[in-house]
């Protein structure tokens, strides 16, 4: 029966497939804690759909693909923000225009080309086809997000929590945004191997919206994202061998069904009124003297 269960972990392709969703876990459930409190949630549908033209860009250049992904997904954050400054129409609208525009594009330039690129693949991932070059790009970038996140979390939860208060005591609310936006095109980027362009927006909402379910303490939001994304990632990629489906469209299902739980979960308790982030690190960044 043991050697049944662990049937799974004894193929390579399996093992590679558990490897990779443990390292994109930490970096895409953290950095959907800021996008859930900053309200950004379509700002990560719209850079991973702005990531197509760039890919095909660059593979029509003869330069890594990763490299398009990224230039193309800080075209999109940038386009998006000078849009929003210089216009009446909401950001909202501005990105749907902006991320559909980009992916329209995308998908013109890859119908225009012959190419040995797998459009399932870009759109979907192939995870069982990780290979080690995926898993060394995805770790710099997961390891250079998460390092990053951790350093600055605090000065970027009060920029997204209050704007006006981080620029009142001199945060660097410039570069923090741009930051962000970096951030995010980085771990989608990092996502494209394994989930695709698609999925991988499902990565950057659900466990910081099922966290924020949970408890409104920032620093315990981002742990219960990263286990939650954990547990999801790993339960996904093991359903999936037994039901023969896609791994990557499986964990999707698990943090969807989580969500769903935990919502449950909490509509049936008494209500009770909390902060909407940990007050007690506002407080504190707020008291710093204005620069």
């Amino acid at each position: 029966m043991i050697e049944v269960l662990l049937l799974p972990f004894q193929f390579n392709f399996m093992q590679k497939a558990f490897l990779i969703a443990g390292i994109l876990a930490v970096p895409t459930a953290m950095l959907s804690c800021f996008l859930v409190l900053k309200g950004w949630s379509l700002m990560g549908d719209a850079v991973s759909h702005a990531v197509l033209p760039g890919i095909v860009v660059a593979y029509m250049a003869g330069i890594p693909l990763l490299i398009g992904a990224f230039i193309a997904g800080m075209i999109c954050a940038l386009a998006t923000g000078y849009l929003n400054d210089n216009s009446r129409v909401k950001q909202d609208t501005i990105m749907g225009v902006v991320f559909s525009g980009m992916f329209g594009l995308g998908m013109v330039l890859y119908a225009a080309i012959t190419t040995s690129l797998h459009l399932d693949h870009i759109l979907f991932g192939n995870m069982l086809g990780i290979g080690t070059q995926d898993l060394l790009t995805a770790g710099s970038i997961s390891a250079a997000v998460t390092v990053g996140l951790l350093l600055f979390w605090r000065d970027l939860m009060l920029h997204a929590f209050d704007p006006a208060q981080a620029r009142t005591i001199g945060l660097p609310t410039r570069w923090l945004h741009y930051g962000l936006l970096a951030a995010l095109s980085l771990t989608i980027v990092a996502t494209l191997s394994a989930v695709g362009i698609i999925l991988a927006i499902g990565l950057l909402i659900a466990p910081g919206a099922i966290a924020f379910l949970v408890t409104k303490r920032f620093g315990i939001m981002m742990l219960v994202a990263v286990a939650v994304t954990l547990v999801s990632s790993f339960a996904g990629i093991y359903a999936s061998f037994w039901i023969d489906s896609a791994p990557a469209p499986t964990i999707i299902l698990m943090l969807t069904a989580a969500f769903v739980i935990v919502f449950i979960a909490k509509t049936m308790r008494p209500r009770r009124k909390t902060a909407l982030v940990d007050q007690d690190v506002v407080r504190e960044l707020a008291s710093r003297p204005a620069e």
